[in-house]
């Protein structure tokens, strides 16, 4: 850590044995390697919402299916629809919504979605019937802050912190999706679904003071390519390859989890546990799976990501298969540790993969695509799962996610090719008209380079490279040659 510091590379530059002279360590040296104080209050509050947010659109994946049975117009596909609506306006609004903030700003944008999102689990909360149910989740749904929340994050961060307050979103996200999981039956038991729904609604009202008073206030200070998607620029990603192929990976991940969790909770009541005691089986489940995401993740490094990938599928096709059986409760444990290892890596990478893969200058429209995409597919997983129990048979879900398992697999071949030694940089560039055209100029010569977009509006240059051959101190001389 301490070579990244100039003060302590002249110091380590002496001769041993020398006496050291006096020397005045500047203290933006630390500065620019730390988290200061407004990045640390936006970075903790932004995940603060988004793990309260998430916490009500997953809280109810653990128990509707169970409880969903007391309405009079109950059926599989209603059950489908209320678990997966809101994925279908989650989807059709992501993108619009984010292109939104940039317009009107970021908070209003945010407070809007999160006052959208209370209304629609009131609904839901207050239904007679599980047609209302599903309308509240579609109203929920449509909150869709994402993009708009990922912006304000890098409005508020500097350039070479960005990446770390992205990651502390990141990690937010994931942990309320299994939060989500243990407190959805243990709420279920003391206040039924109606009580979930209200909690939802308080989760949702208690974030706007934390967006009005304690995220800090910025405007556009981020260039926005690498935050917020493009109406414009989404065509041209349709024709990216990889880029495709990770959209189509994060529909069928989403589709999956959300078809086994129409599934499952029914399932381990028909094995006699009670909804209440659900939890008791998805901690350990959870604890387990993390430990074998970080095997995976040590294969990784070992094996190639690629391997892991394809590995990581297989061990959720063979939990599938595992599910078409009539399994015992310690069976369907070891199944489930399976599905949730796999899935905790593809999780995990698949966006971290769309970040590096994207086109340089167009990540926010990349990853704007892929949020859509992960929406889509817990609809479609909500509706499938619905439609398959109704008329046919669960035997068939798992037949069918068995086989989309294995389709995938052929799918991803190739995936993680030029991934692994890919990065993304961002510089300033303060100029105009022809002198900024031969600093860009000189940017794309220099090695390792492999994609340069310049946006003028932005005065950004977004820098796509290898690694392995790319110098940022050369890249950042030729644009400020007095640093």
């Amino acid at each position: 850590m301490l070579s990244k510091f100039p003060a302590y590379a002249k110091l380590r530059s002496l001769k041993t044995g020398t006496l050291l002279p006096y020397y005045h360590f500047d203290l933006s040296d630390f500065r620019r390697v730390i988290l200061n104080n407004t990045e640390i209050r936006g970075a903790s509050a932004l995940a603060i919402v988004y793990v309260m947010r998430m916490l009500g659109l997953f809280m109810v994946m653990p128990v509707l299916a169970v409880l969903a049975i007391e309405y009079p117009d109950y059926s599989p596909v209603m059950v489908g629809l209320a678990i997966g609506g809101y994925g279908l306006t989650q989807a059709l609004l992501q993108i619009p919504m984010g292109v939104l903030s940039d317009r009107l700003g970021r908070k209003p944008v945010i407070i809007a979605g999160l006052l959208l999102f209370a209304l629609g689990s009131l609904v839901a909360a207050m239904a007679d019937s599980l047609l209302w149910v599903v309308i509240g989740r579609i109203l929920q749904g449509g909150g869709a802050i994402a993009g708009a929340v990922m912006a304000l994050a890098g409005d508020i961060s500097r350039e070479n912190q960005r990446a770390k307050v992205m990651a502390i979103i990141g990690i937010a996200i994931g942990f309320s999706f299994y939060l989500a999981l243990l407190l959805g039956p243990l709420l279920a038991q003391t206040h039924g679904l109606q009580g979930i729904f209200f909690v939802t609604a308080l989760l949702a009202l208690a974030c706007i003071p934390l967006v009005l008073f304690v995220v800090p206030t910025a405007r556009n200070l981020a260039p926005s390519g690498d935050t917020l998607p493009r109406l414009s620029e989404l065509g041209a990603l349709l024709s990216q390859g990889p880029l495709i192929k990770l959209n189509i990976s994060v529909f069928l991940l989403h589709l999956l989890i959300t078809l086994l969790f129409i599934q499952l909770p029914t399932r381990l009541v028909d094995q006699g546990w009670l909804l209440s005691q659900h939890w008791q089986l998805y901690l350990p489940i959870l604890t387990a799976s993390v430990l074998g995401l970080i095997v995976l993740m040590r294969l990784g490094k070992l094996l190639g990501q690629q391997r892991v990938l394809m590995l990581s599928i297989l061990l959720m096709a063979i939990s599938f298969a595992g599910l078409i059986l009539d399994t015992g409760v310690a069976g369907l444990i070891i199944l489930c540790w399976l599905f949730f290892t796999g899935f905790n890596y593809l999780e995990a990478n698949l966006p971290a993969m769309v970040s590096t893969l994207a086109p340089a200058g167009r990540k926010g429209s990349a990853m704007g695509a892929y949020a859509s995409a992960q929406f889509l597919g817990a609809f479609a997983g909500g509706m499938l799962s619905g439609a398959i129990s109704q008329y046919l048979n669960t035997s068939w879900v798992y037949t069918l996610a068995l086989l989309l398992c294995l389709i995938w697999i052929m799918l991803i071949r190739g995936l993680a090719a030029g991934a692994t030694h890919a990065k993304r940089y961002t510089l300033a560039l303060d100029a105009d008209g022809a002198a900024a055209g031969q600093y860009v100029e000189q940017l794309r010569q220099l090695a390792g380079v492999t994609d340069i977009t310049w946006v003028e509006g932005e005065k950004a240059v977004y820098l796509k490279v290898d690694s392995r051959a790319f110098n940022l101190q050369q890249a950042r001389h030729i644009i400020s040659p007095s640093n």
